[in-house]
C-alpha cells in the first residue's frame, strides 16, 4: 500500500468548496448532519452551504478577511460547521475553542490570535463579553438565542447573502487548533487547507474501507480538537457522509449506546477513556457499528476483544498530534494486531523512530517517534512562536517528544512520552505498560503510573487506580499483576487509590498533575 500511494492533492483549494459548496451544486437535498437533542434538526449540504454563505457575507460586510482569525466558541451542532465554512469562504483561519474554557484559558487564546470575530453560544456569551475589553483586535461577536448590539445575532446572520469563494491554494491557511498546553504555554497550530487530504489516508484504512454507502459517522469529543473535527466531522464532510452531531453535558456510556442506536451510526471515533467506560455498560440491540477509530492513548488486549465480541467491529488505532495527526495507524484486517502497538506508519507519512543524532533505531530499541517534513497533514507553524517552531522541525523531522519501541515487523510500541519516563535504579520505565497491565484487572477502570523521587533510586513507580465501584483489589493482588504481565523491575512501590484522574479536555491522563500529589 506504501508503494503504490500517490498524494493527489489539487494546487487550488478551499475547504469549503471540498466539504461543502460542491456536495450542494450536484445534490443539495443530500443529508450532511443530524442533530439529535432536545430539539432534533436534519441540515442538508443545501442547507449549510446557504447558511455559510449567508454568515460569510455578514462576516465580510463586519471587515472580516483573508488571513483574519475567526473563533469558534461553541458546543457540537451544526451551526459549528456553518462557521467554519464561512470562514473558510471568505479565505480567513478558523479558530475552533473548547466551550468549558474558563476565564483565563479564553482570554490567552482570543489574545493569542488576535481573533477578529467570534461565534459564540449563547450560553457563553457572558464569558466572551467580560473580555471584550482586554481584547483590542477583536471586533465583531456573534451569538445564538437572543442578544443585544453590539452582539450580532447568529441566526439572522444565516439566512441572506453571498460572497464568491476564496480562491484559497492547498498550502494558504485555514484553521487554527490550540494544543492542550500540558507542556507548557498552548500553541496555536496553524494548519492549511490541505491538512483535510492528509488524514484521508488514515480515515480510509481506520475506518474499515470508509466510506461506504449507508455509512453514518459519529464523535462525542469535542469539535474544538483537532481529534473531533478532524477524526470524524470534516471528513464526513468531505466524503458526503452524514455525521451525527450531539452535546453531552457529562459522557454516559449508556446514553452513548442510545445515541448510536438511534442516529444509526456505523463508524465512530472514540476516544480510549470513552471505550473504558463503555466497556462497563452492556452494548444494546440494535447497533449497526462496523468500524471504530480510537487514538490519545494506547488500548490493551482487553479493550481490543470486547470490541470484536461485544460490538461486533474493529477498534482500530491510530497515532498523531495536533501538529501532525494520523500518521500511524493499527488496522484489523491489514496487519496483524498486537496489543498495545500503535502500528505501522499509514501510507503517504514517513515516520521514522529516532535515536542519537537522528540515527534510526534497530529492533527492540526505544527512540523518540519523528515524521519527515513536508508532509500534508503537518503544520504550516506555530503562531507568533518561530522558536517553538524551530524547535519542533528540526533537520527536515518533526519532533513528537513521543518514545516507542520499534518492533522487528516494523510496528511502534508506545513508550511514553519524553516527560513521563521515569527512570529508576539505572532502568528507563514507561508508564503504558504497566498502566495496561493495571487496567486488565476486571475491578479496575483506570490507571495512571508516574515517578516519584527516590534518594535510592532516583524514582520509584507509583500508580493511581481508579477501582470499579464496590470493589476491594489489594495491592499484592495488582503488584502480582504488573510483575507477570510486564516484569518485575517496573511493578509499583506503592498503589494509590483515587476516585477519578486528572485529565485534559481531549481525555488524556493528566500524569504530571499526579506527581508529588
Amino acid at each position: 500500500m506504501r508503494a503504490r500511494f500517490a498524494w493527489n492533492i489539487p494546487e487550488q483549494l478551499n475547504l469549503a468548496e471540498v466539504c461543502c459548496a460542491g456536495w450542494a451544486r450536484a445534490e443539495p437535498d443530500r443529508v450532511a448532519v443530524r442533530h439529535i437533542g432536545e430539539r432534533d434538526e436534519v441540515w442538508t449540504y443545501g442547507d449549510l452551504d446557504r447558511a455559510a454563505r449567508a454568515l460569510a457575507a455578514t462576516l465580510a460586510g463586519q471587515g472580516v478577511g483573508p488571513g483574519d482569525r475567526v473563533a469558534i466558541f461553541m458546543a457540537q451542532n451544526p451551526r459549528v460547521l456553518v462557521a467554519h465554512l464561512a470562514a473558510w469562504r471568505l479565505g480567513a483561519i478558523s479558530l475552533p475553542l473548547f466551550t468549558l474554557f474558563g476565564e483565563d484559558a479564553l482570554r490567552y487564546r482570543l489574545a493569542d490570535s488576535g481573533a477578529k470575530a467570534v461565534v459564540a453560544d449563547g450560553a457563553v456569551l457572558d464569558l466572551v463579553m467580560s473580555l471584550r475589553a482586554d481584547l483590542s483586535e477583536l471586533e465583531v461577536v456573534l451569538a445564538t438565542g437572543e442578544v443585544l448590539a453590539p452582539v450580532l445575532s447568529l441566526d439572522e446572520a444565516m439566512r441572506d447573502g453571498d460572497v464568491p469563494m476564496a480562491q484559497t491554494r492547498a498550502d494558504d491557511p485555514a484553521v487554527m487548533i490550540y494544543t492542550s498546553g500540558t507542556t507548557g504555554d498552548p500553541k496555536g497550530v496553524l494548519h492549511a487547507h490541505r491538512f483535510l487530504y492528509g488524514h484521508l489516508p488514515c480515515m480510509e484504512l481506520a475506518q474499515g474501507g470508509f466510506p461506504q454507502a449507508g455509512d453514518v459517522g459519529w464523535t462525542p469529543a469535542d469539535w474544538a480538537w483537532i481529534g473531533g473535527l478532524m477524526d470524524m466531522a470534516v471528513p464526513c464532510l468531505f466524503y458526503g457522509v452524514p455525521l451525527i452531531s450531539h452535546r453531552f453535558a457529562k459522557f454516559a456510556p449508556e446514553a452513548a449506546f442510545d445515541l448510536m442506536v438511534r442516529g444509526g451510526v456505523t463508524n465512530a471515533f472514540l476516544p480510549p477513556t470513552a471505550l473504558r467506560l463503555m466497556q462497563q455498560a452492556s452494548a444494546p440491540d440494535g447497533l449497526r457499528l462496523r468500524a471504530i477509530g480510537s487514538g490519545g492513548e494506547a488500548l490493551g488486549g482487553d479493550l481490543l476483544e470486547w470490541g470484536r465480541d461485544a460490538l461486533g467491529c474493529p477498534i482500530n488505532e491510530f497515532y498523531g498530534q495536533t501538529e501532525a495527526n494520523l500518521v500511524v495507524a493499527a488496522c484489523d484486517g491489514v496487519m496483524e494486531r498486537v496489543p498495545g502497538a500503535m502500528g505501522l506508519p499509514v501510507p503517504g507519512h514517513e515516520v521514522a523512530v529516532l535515536g542519537l543524532d537522528d540515527v534510526p533505531v534497530g529492533a527492540g530499541e526505544v527512540g523518540e517517534v519523528c515524521v519527515a517534513s513536508p508532509d500534508p497533514v503537518m503544520m504550516l507553524r506555530y503562531w507568533n512562536k518561530p522558536d517553538a517552531t524551530a524547535k519542533k522541525v528540526v533537520n527536515g523531522w518533526l519532533r513528537t517528544g513521543d518514545l516507542a519501541m520499534l518492533r522487528s515487523d516494523g510496528q511502534l510500541v508506545f513508550h511514553a512520552r519524553d516527560d513521563d519516563v521515569i527512570t529508576s535504579a539505572g532502568y528507563r520505565i514507561g508508564p503504558v505498560e504497566i498502566e495496561q497491565a493495571l487496567c486488565s484487572h476486571p475491578d479496575v477502570t483506570m490507571a495512571a503510573v508516574v515517578g516519584e523521587p527516590d534518594p535510592i533510586r532516583t524514582e520509584v513507580v507509583v500508580a493511581h487506580v481508579v477501582l470499579r465501584e464496590g470493589a476491594e483489589v489489594s495491592d499484592d493482588a495488582l503488584k502480582v499483576l504488573v510483575r507477570e504481565k510486564v516484569s518485575a523491575h517496573v511493578v509499583p512501590r506503592a498503589i494509590v487509590r483515587a476516585k477519578s484522574l486528572p485529565m485534559t479536555a481531549t481525555g488524556k491522563i493528566l500524569r504530571r498533575a499526579l506527581r508529588g500529589g
